[in-house]
């Protein structure tokens, strides 16, 4: 699938995504900091993944669906480069994830430690069970 908003476009197609982009800026991550490439580019292999990109087609932001598909779906490794956060990318890419058939009817979880207030806005509730814990 494919939506686009302005100059920008959010696909889930595997074979767009720059690997050398998401391992990078998941090594930032508090929450992926540690991951090596090898485990990074096989989680992305069994995952769902949504790339977003500029108008030149530059990846610019990432999230990844852990999912069957009916039942359940983690959304994790959120990411948009600092160079492009403040502009409701971030919220672009959480509603095209959300929509998206393989996902919206399931039930949705993720962990954050510091994006409550984002995932707020989708109807996200802390849970227990899915905070992370460092």
């Amino acid at each position: 699938m494919e939506w686009k908003k302005g100059m920008y476009k959010i696909s889930d197609a595997s074979d767009a995504l720059d690997l050398d982009f998401i391992c990078r800026e998941l090594s930032k991550s508090y929450w992926a900091g540690e991951r090596v490439r090898s485990s990074i580019v096989e989680s992305i292999r069994n995952s769902l993944c949504f790339g977003l990109y500029d108008a030149l087609g530059k990846q610019v932001g990432f999230a990844r669906v852990v999912t069957d598909k009916v039942v359940f779906s983690w959304i994790c490794d959120v990411i948009i480069h600092e160079d492009y956060r403040g502009r409701g990318l971030g919220k672009w890419l959480m509603s095209c994830v959300l929509e998206h058939p393989d996902v919206k009817n399931t039930k949705q979880r993720l962990a954050t430690r510091d994006a409550h207030g984002l995932y707020e806005k989708f109807g996200f509730q802390t849970d227990e069970m899915m905070t992370r814990r460092t």
